[in-house]
């Protein structure tokens, strides 16, 4: 990580080596050219510059020479014309003489220029060598730095690749498992697909009916001779023909309802007339009705508080309702073979029925201990859904907070990085240099 001190608020904030390639890169490509095209039209100018320097300066000594030997030849010529023909000889010897070292100054003069010539054009070269060389190794630079930047953008890439490989993976498990929990929620073991939902009880009940329920009786109701009837009945009886427990069955489901949606407690009524008139000891209605009511998926709910023996429950309660009644009236079976027995021997019986009462009254201690622990699992089960909830939306709003951060990075630019910071912009030239 990269400390950077930020030029507005002269706060310091770290990025990434990856940031720090883009901000290097930006400086590389975006100055680079503009500062290589300064320097070769800077030295561009230094060459003109000492060309036409050299250039003044050989013609103002060549103009200087030949005002010198001009005067010193309208001198010579002003005495030739004054004086006598004698000395004519010694003027035009005198004269020959000034205008060969008139000739050999200028002789010098063009050697020297010559020379300034060669040296400029040397001059010339070894800066277009060293223009060259410098434009070769900022050229190798820029390249390596590209390459660098390359892979640092696919090093980049790979790794949000795999961020967002492990967040989307994340939270298609926690999907997942919410769904999981939700369907074990509403459904549990329950599948229903093409099924009705009396096919779907008496499928479950012939299942285990060899193994749990050998001599049991579990049929639909087909007497309506007293006007009305339930779906099914259950009764269960011991090996020698004392029944155990009977159970009147009512399935309703959702589906079966078209204009109107009913509730459970419109069929209570008639499933407890149905239940006395079949002599039946407990009535279940097994509903998908109220689908978002809390009560009736929380569990087996009895509605004693309305009708007698009477339990309102989900389909996938379908067998434990009838184990947990039967192994109820298992235990009673004793008290009612005692109970015939006093019976046929004229005994008082006030005792035993104390005693039974006694046993409902502890069986229903039993099964509202049952159903509390029941409800908890179920409250727990929602605890779990919502916090795999919240910690999907954490997921999502770390995604959208990286997705977010990455764009400010992206945004940062040396300009806005040294913008009145004189340090930090004379730490990005000697990087420069």
């Amino acid at each position: 990580m990269n400390e950077i001190i930020c030029p507005h608020c002269n706060k310091a904030f770290k990025i990434d080596e990856s940031g720090y390639a883009e901000i290097v890169k930006q400086v590389r490509d975006g100055e680079f050219n503009q500062q290589l095209h300064e320097r070769l039209e800077l030295a561009q100018k230094e060459k003109m510059a000492a060309l036409e320097l050299a250039r003044e300066k050989a013609g103002k000594e060549m103009q200087q020479v030949a005002l010198a030997k001009d005067g010193e030849i309208q001198q010579l010529r002003a005495q030739l014309a004054a004086g006598e023909t004698e000395q004519k000889l010694a003027v035009n010897q005198a004269l020959g003489a000034k205008e060969r070292e008139l000739q050999e100054s200028l002789s010098k003069k063009d050697v020297l220029i010559q020379e300034l010539k060669a040296q400029i054009e040397a001059k010339e070269l070894s800066q277009q060598l060293a223009v060259t060389q410098a434009v070769n190794s900022i050229e190798r630079e820029r390249d390596e730095l590209k390459s660098g930047l390359k892979q640092a953008e696919l090093e980049k890439e790979l790794s949000e690749k795999s961020l967002k490989d492990k967040y989307e993976t994340q939270l298609k498990d926690r999907d997942d498992a919410i769904e999981r929990l939700r369907d074990m929620k509403a459904r549990l073991s329950t599948k229903m697909v093409g099924e009705t939902l009396e096919q779907h009880c008496e499928v479950e009940f012939n299942r285990i009916r060899a193994t749990a329920f050998p001599m049991a009786y579990f049929e639909k109701d087909n007497d309506a001779s007293s006007g009305s009837k339930g779906d099914y009945i259950f009764r269960d009886n011991d090996g020698e023909g004392t029944e155990i427990v009977s159970i009147m069955f009512e399935m309703k489901n959702e589906n079966d309802t078209t204009a109107t949606k009913k509730k459970n407690e419109d069929f209570l009524k008639e499933l407890d007339k149905d239940r006395r008139e079949k002599g039946c000891e407990y009535a279940v209605l097994v509903s998908l009705l109220e689908q978002d009511n809390e009560l009736y998926n929380s569990g087996i709910v009895d509605v004693f508080h309305r009708y007698p023996k009477m339990y309102v429950i989900r389909p996938q309660f379908f067998i434990p309702i009838i184990t947990l009644l039967r192994n109820a009236a298992m235990k009673s079976l004793e008290f009612k073979r005692e109970l015939a027995l006093v019976k046929a021997q004229n005994i008082d019986v006030t005792n035993f029925e104390s005693d039974l009462e006694n046993f409902k009254n502890a069986f229903g201690k039993n099964y509202d201990l049952a159903s509390r622990k029941f409800q908890a699992a179920i409250d727990e089960i929602d605890k779990s859904i919502t916090h795999l909830q919240k910690t999907k939306d954490a997921l999502l709003s770390t995604d959208r907070n990286l997705r977010l951060a990455n764009n400010k990075a992206q945004d940062v630019t040396i300009k806005k990085l040294t913008r009145k910071n004189p340090t930090m912009a004379a730490k990005f030239e000697e990087l420069k240099a």
